[in-house]
């Protein structure tokens, strides 16, 4: 605490004018710095909010692109199991045609043996009566 000298009157009015001088420069001093902290505090505010506002955008993002990635995933798994089912069922028709048609091959076969023993048959008749004429004729000469 600052003591004054004391003079006829009171305090010395010098002395209390530069004390009063000294608190006015003093309380100048720290009212600039009140107001600078203030000003970098509001700043300092500002880019809070802006860095908030980044980070939720951010993570929105994030959270977008993590469901997007599992709807893909999604869509990938059922895509690729259609697949599969399309696949299997025209596995079934390419079976299910080559059955027939080994059957029809089958068929045409045993047709084709029928016809070949049915010929052979005719062919043999055939020879033989060919057979018979010949002896015949040999007989008549």
């Amino acid at each position: 605490m600052k003591k004054f000298r004391t003079s006829f009157s009171g305090y010395n009015k010098s002395d209390v004018n530069e004390f009063v001088a000294e608190v006015i420069s003093e309380y100048e001093n720290i009212l600039q710095k009140l107001k600078y902290s203030v000003r970098e505090m509001e700043y300092l505010n500002k880019e809070l909010e802006r860095y908030k506002t980044l980070e939720k955008s951010l993570n929105d993002t994030l959270l977008c692109a993590q469901e997007a990635t599992a709807n893909a995933q999604k869509a990938a798994i059922s895509e690729g199991k259609l697949i599969i089912e399309e696949a299997k069922r025209d596995a079934a028709k390419i079976m299910n045609n080559s059955l027939m048609k080994a059957k029809n091959i089958e068929k045409d076969a045993e047709e084709l043996k029928r016809r070949v023993a049915s010929f052979k048959t005719r062919f043999m008749a055939l020879v033989e009566s060919q057979m018979d004429e010949v002896t015949k004729f040999d007989d008549t000469l």
